[in-house]
């Protein structure tokens, strides 16, 4: 069947339509790459020198070999939950700090395999204290403080940081579900709505104040969405199964409808607050006998 595609310059396109939004709307090239997989890859020579020694030196590299394995994938994480402390404009500090747990436990591996090859106590503290001074001049230290908006209390942070993280556990248990599917279309349809909810989130982080009124969306509502994204992922992984997977996309379509329409009337009702705020600035300095004049453009 033959399928008519119209773009920009098409006769009978509707401007009403918007135009589709890609799941990579807004991203930003991850810090999380080349570097970090180096410190998996730098600690794998310990495997082969653990089996040219006694039983000792054997148990002191694979020792250190999974201490540097695990400061590595702490050093990952770490700089995954500084993105996204970075991306948002409210947000809480990392519980753990992860980038400085992974710098601490370099050194110490570092020091168990100068002492595997024969080093006695100088040697292993030297190692150590190099290894966590580069590895925290390479990847820094975690946030070690909350962020929050100019002008808004600590309370309403709070406030706004729990309901987007909780919001952001249910957008990762929905990519989590649909991915297990392998159904790349899905998925992309599934990004496509999770920029639009958070447009929701960042408006929310813009104007604490609206957290009430959008608190249903991000709560009841991804919430639900997340049940239904497991739902249909269990019955996917099963069989494929073309009807439910019509009418999880048709569910998918009435929430970023609604979503988007939820965010414009939010963010009109912040442009309603700001014109009253002029209006009374501007009542308030003709009193004082500033007197504004405005221009009329043709």
């Amino acid at each position: 069947m033959a399928q008519r595609y119209g773009g920009r310059h098409s006769p009978d396109r509707s401007d009403t339509a918007p135009p589709p939004r890609g799941g990579y709307r807004g991203a930003r090239r991850t810090r999380v790459g080349g570097r970090v997989n180096m410190l998996f890859i730098a600690p794998l020579p310990l495997a082969f020198r653990a089996f040219l020694g006694g039983p000792v030196e054997m148990a002191l590299n694979l020792v250190a070999l999974g201490i540097l394995l695990l400061a590595a994938w702490l050093t990952r994480e770490g700089l995954r939950a500084e993105e996204a402390y970075d991306a948002r404009r409210i947000a809480r500090r990392p519980a753990i700090p992860r980038k400085i747990f992974g710098a601490a436990l370099t050194g110490v591996g570092l020091a168990v395999a100068a002492h595997a090859a024969g080093g006695g106590v100088a040697e292993p503290a030297i190692y150590a204290v190099a290894g966590m001074a580069l590895h925290l001049l390479a990847f820094g230290p975690d946030p070690l403080r909350d962020k929050s908006a100019e002008g808004i209390d600590s309370f309403q942070s709070d406030r706004v940081a729990r309901v987007v993280d909780r919001a952001e556990d249910y957008l990762r248990a929905m990519t989590q579900a649909i991915a297990a599917t392998r159904d790349r279309d899905l998925e992309a349809r599934l990004e496509r709505f999770q920029v639009t909810v958070r447009d929701m989130l960042r408006t929310v982080e813009d104007d604490p104040r609206d957290l009430t009124a959008a608190r249903k969306y991000l709560s009841v509502y991804l919430m639900g969405a997340r049940d239904a994204s497991a739902k249909y992922a269990d019955l996917a992984t099963r069989a494929p199964n073309p009807q439910a997977r019509e009418k999880y996309l048709v569910l998918l379509s009435d929430l970023e409808q609604n979503f988007t329409a939820k965010t414009r009337a939010l963010m009109a009702g912040s442009s309603t607050d700001l014109d009253i705020e002029i209006e009374v600035l501007r009542d308030r300095l003709e009193r004082e006998g500033v007197h504004l004049e405005t221009t009329e453009t043709a």
